[in-house]
């Protein structure tokens, strides 16, 4: 009974012209969209690279300098495109893909791809999440919407009925024809997904435990949406209704729910404006040691301290130069201010996440919108970790230069050069992401939502259709 329904349902739907056209053309969509994607990616990492060689080859060529003029000279981080962006680009577009590390100043990353795009972009963009997460479940609904109203309508329900059918069988015949093409199709792009990530060079370990990760997630995304459609068709008598009312189901899972959330997540928890920041940083800094400002009370403090430690007079008898290691306690003064208005804002980003969670039961998308970007490594998890790591590595530079300074020279001596060699030892800066088993166990909460939803929507599918 399931294959002579399966097989049933699969001619009806390829006897339908509108069908097989719209299938086609998401197909085609889908096509050029990975292509698309695949080309960004590879035109991305090249300039990364690109730009990653010639930022070194300035810093180890600045030849002979004082170490701190080379702190305020500074540098870049840079952020490469990891494999998986291809397939789900998140946040990427909008977060910054360089930061400038230089002496006293953290800075936010920039030259988002976003700040790039004209107004056009405000129409959406052809991208491969896009398409998996709002097209496809379209697709389903435009596949099943009268899977069952369309047996009312054709009197087809009563002579079934008579024969003695299995509903279940018959239910699940109908499940498993809407279920196949569209399984197929995610099948296809994900498997030329991994093809052109397998041939492609990337600045990211591609893998493949990954990429089937992600394709399981959205797997069960659309036998959510299937199971739902079909509810929706099992429920209603015409197929007017029914497809109103699955295109109704979808602009509140797919646009309206994450908007709300998102909403509720900024004004429970909102982050200050830029200004309100800035202001709060200033003040901070100027509550503790200027490393610039020698005659500062916190300077003198400081230089009792150093005197009393080494039991000498003067600060020239001191067996290194006092400015510099001055300016080194300054800096970790203005790294203290930077933690702690930075983790301010990871606090409040967490708190939102929180939420956002929380939120997540009322829809689908979003427990699948959060796994896919944390599996692409393109959320704001990866982001906030490449930032950090930024700034480790500025603190770290900051420390090796003032160091330098501070031992190499006495006190008063702001003639001092280091030597043209010394910015080679001066270690590359490297960031690597987490690995899929922590980020599993960090979205667990929305594995779980994502598991009730496909619970809930199966016992919901099975316990109406009896009563058809």
């Amino acid at each position: 009974m399931i294959l002579k329904t399966l097989l049933k349902e699969i001619k009806e739907l390829l006897r339908e012209g509108r069908v097989r056209i719209a299938f086609l053309i998401v197909m085609l969509l889908l096509g050029v969209a990975v292509w698309i994607s695949a080309k960004q990616y590879q035109n991305v990492n090249e300039q990364y690279a690109a730009a990653k060689t010639a930022e070194r080859a300035i810093w180890d060529n600045q030849g002979e300098k004082n170490p701190h003029s080379a702190a305020h000279y500074g540098t870049y981080a840079f952020k490469p495109k990891y494999p998986l962006s291809l397939v789900d680009q998140g946040v990427d577009k909008y977060a910054g893909t360089s930061i400038f590390l230089e002496a006293h100043k953290r800075n936010e990353a920039q030259f988002s791809a976003a700040a790039d795009q004209t107004g056009l972009a405000r129409f959406g963009e052809l991208t491969p999440d896009f398409i998996l997460l709002f097209i496809i479940p379209l697709l389903i609904i435009l596949l099943g919407y009268n899977s069952f109203t369309k047996e009312h309508e054709m009197g087809t329900l009563t002579l079934l009925k008579s024969q003695g059918i299995s509903i279940w069988k018959w239910v699940l015949g109908k499940w498993a024809a809407l279920f196949l093409p569209i399984f197929l199709a995610i099948t296809i792009l994900f498997l030329v997904a991994g093809v052109l990530l397998g041939n492609l060079r990337d600045f990211g370990v591609f893998s493949w435990s990954s990429l089937f990760m992600m394709f399981v997630v959205y797997v069960l995304y659309y036998i959510i949406f299937i199971n739902i459609v079909l509810l929706i068709s099992a429920k209603t008598k015409k197929s007017g209704i029914s497809l109103v009312v699955s295109l109704s189901v979808w602009i509140i899972a797919c646009l309206a729910a994450p908007k709300a959330a998102s909403n509720i997540a900024e004004t429970k928890h909102p982050y200050p404006t830029r200004q309100e920041f800035a202001a709060n940083v200033i003040k901070n800094k100027k509550e503790g040691l200027d490393g610039h400002n020698p005659w500062s009370k916190e300077a003198k403090l400081l230089e009792e301290e150093v005197l009393k430690e080494y039991g000498v007079d003067s600060l020239q008898q001191l067996p290194f130069n006092f400015d510099a290691y001055r300016m080194q306690k300054g800096e970790e003064h203005e790294a203290e201010v930077y933690f702690k208005h930075y983790n301010y804002l990871r606090e409040q980003f967490v708190q939102q996440s929180t939420v956002y969670r929380n939120l997540a039961a009322i829809s689908p998308y979003l427990p699948t919108r959060f796994l896919s970007m944390a599996i692409a490594q393109t959320d704001y998890d990866t982001h906030w970790g490449f930032a950090d790591a930024a700034e480790n590595y500025r603190i770290a530079t900051q420390k090796f230069l003032n160091e330098n300074f501070a031992d190499n020279s006495e006190y008063g001596n702001w003639s001092y050069r280091a030597d043209a060699d010394f910015w080679k030892s001066l270690p590359a800066f490297d960031y690597e992401p987490a690995e899929l088993r922590s980020i599993l166990s960090q979205n667990t909460s929305n594995l779980e939502i994502l598991g009730l939803w496909l619970l809930a929507s199966f016992g919901l599918l099975l316990f109406t259709t009896k009563t058809i």
